[in-house]
């Protein structure tokens, strides 16, 4: 059993030490790539809109895409202590409770907006979905409000019964959609993404 258990965090461990490899802060940043590999999302020259940015892996990656012309701009209750390129801000900000001031500063016209916050878990599966779809809907409303017509949002929510509202709210809200589990997700997590492309 102790053999299965050590393979198994070997497997696990591999995008976390991949992630270290290439200056990453988190390896959460391959399931954006998985997504960029298939969907070709962020291109040179777009503005990006991460919201729950911390510890800065999608900034970074998505930096990288936009290339300095472009500008990526983050937001999450915890600072991102990671050295960040110039085309990048953060602001320190609890997106459930956004506001003209934050508008004001974030600025508008996005490509992209990208979401991959999560709830702080409390191990009750109905619990954590519920406060998932809460932090997907306040994305989809910014998404909404900041992207250009056309653009496309990427939001990760925790599979339970409020995942088909929210995949009908981005259907209803884009041209087209899309459901997509990152190979680099842990296995055991519920965590899917929802992609919306060309926004109504």
């Amino acid at each position: 059993m102790k053999l299965a258990s050590a393979k198994h965090n070997r497997w696990q461990d591999h995008y976390a030490r991949r992630a270290k490899k290439e200056r990453f802060p988190a390896r959460s940043v391959y399931k954006l790539k998985e997504m960029q590999q298939k969907y070709n999302l962020i291109k040179k020259g777009y503005k990006v809109l991460d919201l729950g940015c911390a510890p800065g892996s999608w900034l970074l990656y998505a930096a990288d895409l936009t290339g300095n012309k472009g500008e990526v701009v983050g937001i999450d209750l915890e600072p991102v202590s990671e050295r960040l390129p110039s085309h990048v801000r953060v602001y320190r900000s609890d997106v459930l409770f956004m506001d003209d001031e934050l508008f004001k500063l974030t600025g508008k016209d996005f490509n992209v907006v990208l979401s991959d916050m999560a709830p702080a878990t409390t191990g009750s599966r109905y619990v954590d979905s519920a406060r998932s779809f809460n932090l997907c809907r306040a994305a989809l409303s910014i998404a909404q409000n900041t992207l250009v017509s056309g653009g496309s949002f990427v939001c990760k929510i925790f599979h339970g019964e409020d995942f088909k509202k929210f995949s009908d709210a981005v259907k209803q809200g884009f041209n087209r959609h899309k459901i997509f589990k990152p190979q680099s997700s842990r296995k055991a997590s519920k965590e899917i993404y929802i992609i919306g492309f060309g926004k109504k």
